[in-house]
């Protein structure tokens, strides 16, 4: 994976074409796997760049929905936006594309959690 470009709450990573990245092994496509991978860590980057600071979190949903495959032996852009952030949990959107955004090979949304949220005190 390579770094593109970041904003305030957002993050771009590539995934370069490579054969040992194949779906199957008939066509020159990226797997599912690998893209699922880039938009998680794109996801988590644009979480970091958000808060502006580095924490441990975990992905506890991340929803992928596919459009098409890539083209074959194109690289994969994805880009993620941290949208709301709240104590314990970030929300996530992006998209995944070989070229033009609005051609995407997948959208996504996704929760994560800090991991090391402060409690939350409960009136007594």
């Amino acid at each position: 994976m390579r770094f593109r470009a970041s904003g305030d709450d957002w993050v771009e990573l590539e995934l370069p074409w490579r054969e040992d990245l194949l779906g199957e092994a008939d066509r020159h496509v990226l797997a599912s796997g690998p893209i699922i991978s880039l938009m998680d860590m794109a996801s988590g980057l644009c979480i970091w760049t958000c808060k502006q600071k580095f924490e441990a979190i975990a992905t506890l949903d991340l929803r992928v929905d596919y459009q098409r495959p890539a083209r074959e032996r194109a690289a994969v852009i994805g880009r993620a936006e941290c949208y709301k952030l709240t104590r314990s949990a970030a929300f996530v959107r992006g998209v995944a594309h070989d070229g033009d955004p609005d051609d995407p090979v997948a959208n996504i949304a996704g929760v994560f959690m800090s991991i090391n949220a402060e409690a939350r005190r409960v009136p007594q």
